[in-house]
């Protein structure tokens, strides 16, 4: 079928799909002119009327274009006054954007998108409000914008919001991003369903690609896809006080409207755990749990690499030294409280209420940088190495095992192997230099060390066929109890 569809209808939906974008292009490059900063008139004006329905109806065709002949909607639409933000999930394809062309609405984009040709002035049509990655205080000028759009009165057309913050495969609705509750307003949950016997609308940061994924939906003869508008979610006082709540709770109400779990786990969790790093991280790693007790210990992610460069140069001071939950608490300069001592109790091995620090620098080196392999042990061996720069076999495991979350790990064979010499210590440089010889040392010489041994490493794959970690499936949801130690 994909072969006949290939060489006969593909093209065809191709070729239309682009023509209706090309004929929507000068209908939204008039009507964007001017200040981006511009409210948007009210009542709209006539001419604008008249555009928006023009816009609306080629927009419509180009879905059809694609093989989406019917857009099955259900509820209302609630007005501006009732609702001025729409939060929208699963977010799984860039055919989410069926809605937005439906509604125009405006979304979030990052500031890029308006640069690119034609789509870019479709884009900016829609008044988004724009995040800029060069702008380090760009979150919060975001938070800020949407904001002062959802107490405008009505100013500003709704702004449609998909909380996850990235594509999943719908199996579960992950954390949601708190920004489209800070404002305290009303928000009207929409949920998204894509009833196909064939997914090809997936589109993850695992598996097909933008470009395969649009070939395989064009060569589809039907393609289908239910929006509903679910009741306006009224927050209370204490949701308005807590966006975290507020976003938690609008979570569980569109998780029950569409039938799936929901899961704690965030997007940066599961880049953790799928990293492309030399050291692929097992599926019983206690790192996931460790980067949620980061994030809910207040360490934000864009501030995260200098907190790192700050607590490292204080474990190098400290060397050996172990430190008690006190002393940790001042270490971090955060107030001892439940967070920090689940935490604490991560790196309490022995239960004896001290911990190694430079195990929670290394861990939070691989939350940091978790694909780049090699920095993480160039400290950790700054951290762990003797006045000779040197390091042992007992210092190599225990940062292997920091680094990867694990109780148990052999590395015997990896150490031999670096230490030629048999000197019974290696220096960084040895490592690097086996490294580089042998990029893929990890699966040579610790996962198969481990196989069949009792309490090692699983070494079954780590995602789910539509590019999700088993950590985000529905059952494991449910099952998984977090780990109360890093050493058991």
């Amino acid at each position: 079928q994909i072969a006949f569809m290939t060489l006969t209808l593909f093209p065809i939906r191709l070729f239309f799909a682009a023509f209706m974008m090309l004929l929507a292009w000068p209908f939204a490059f008039i009507a964007s002119m001017g200040p981006e900063e511009q409210e948007i008139e009210k009542p709209l004006s006539w001419w604008r009327k008249i555009v928006d329905i023009l816009l609306k109806a080629i927009m419509r065709l180009m879905w059809l274009a694609g093989g989406f002949h019917w857009i099955n909607v259900k509820g209302r639409r609630a007005l501006p006054a009732e609702a001025a933000i729409l939060t929208v999930a699963p977010h799984s394809s860039y055919f989410d954007a069926i809605p937005v062309t439906m509604t125009f609405a405006s979304i979030v984009m990052k500031a890029e998108s308006k640069d690119i040709p034609v789509w870019g002035t479709l884009i900016k049509y829609i008044r988004p409000v724009f995040v800029s990655r060069s702008d380090q205080d760009s979150r919060r000028k975001t938070v800020e914008e949407i904001k002062r759009r959802a107490q405008s009165d009505g100013k500003w057309p709704q702004i449609m919001i998909f909380p996850e913050g990235t594509c999943t495969n719908r199996s579960c609705l992950i954390t949601f991003k708190p920004g489209a509750f800070i404002p305290g307003v009303p928000v009207q949950p929409v949920v998204l369903r894509y009833p196909n016997k064939l997914d090809t609308i997936t589109w993850t940061w695992q598996g097909p690609g933008a470009l395969k994924i649009l070939w395989l939906t064009l060569c589809q003869l039907h393609n289908s896809v239910e929006i509903e508008f679910l009741p306006v979610y009224i927050p209370s006082e204490e949701e308005r006080k807590n966006p975290v709540l507020y976003a938690n709770n609008v979570r569980r109400v569109m998780a029950e409207a569409l039938g799936v779990s929901v899961t704690d786990y965030t997007f940066e969790d599961c880049q953790l755990a799928l990293a492309e790093g030399q050291l692929r991280l097992p599926s019983d790693t206690c790192l996931l749990e460790f980067a949620k007790l980061v994030r809910s210990l207040g360490l934000k992610p864009e501030t995260l690499e200098d907190d790192l460069d700050k607590y490292a140069a204080r474990a190098k001071k400290m060397k050996k030294e172990k430190v008690d939950l006190e002393e940790f608490s001042a270490y971090l300069e955060f107030p001892v409280s439940h967070t920090l001592e689940s935490m604490f109790a991560l790196f309490d091995e022995n239960e004896d209420g001290v911990i190694d620090i430079r195990e929670f620098v290394i861990a939070l080196s691989v939350v940091c940088k978790p694909s780049k392999t090699l920095e993480t042990i160039q400290l950790a061996f700054q951290l762990y190495q003797s006045e000779n720069e040197t390091i042992t076999e007992e210092d190599l495991a225990h940062i292997l095992k920091t680094a990867m979350g694990v109780s148990q790990i052999n590395v015997t064979h990896l150490f031999r192997a670096v230490d030629e010499e048999e000197k019974g210590k290696i220096t960084y440089d040895d490592f690097y230099r086996f490294a580089e010889l042998h990029p893929h040392f990890a699966e040579d010489y610790l996962y198969a060390d481990q196989m069949g041994a009792e309490g090692g490493l699983e070494t079954s794959s780590l995602s789910a066929p539509n590019g999700i970690c088993t950590d985000f499936s529905p059952e494991n949801a449910e099952d998984k109890k977090p780990l109360q130690k890093k050493l058991n």
